[in-house]
């Protein structure tokens, strides 16, 4: 054992949390059910290519106008 080791420390938030999911454990079950809802996606590399084709570069200034 280090002689300058210090007790394992937790913050508040990390009590909270903790005992949260020990309250609940089905939350983190949800929590990955909105993720893959809203995030976790399948991404198309056709379309992916076919948009980075078409992109058009924006000029310096895009303000000026034409003459």
């Amino acid at each position: 054992m280090s002689f300058f080791r210090r007790p394992d420390y937790a913050s508040d938030t990390t009590q909270f949390i903790d005992q949260l999911k020990a309250q609940h454990p089905e939350l983190e079950a949800q929590q990955r059910e909105g993720r893959a809802l809203l995030w976790d996606k399948a991404v198309d590399r056709n379309a992916q290519q076919e948009f980075k084709a078409a992109r058009v570069t924006q000029k310096p200034y895009v303000y000026q106008t034409q003459s």
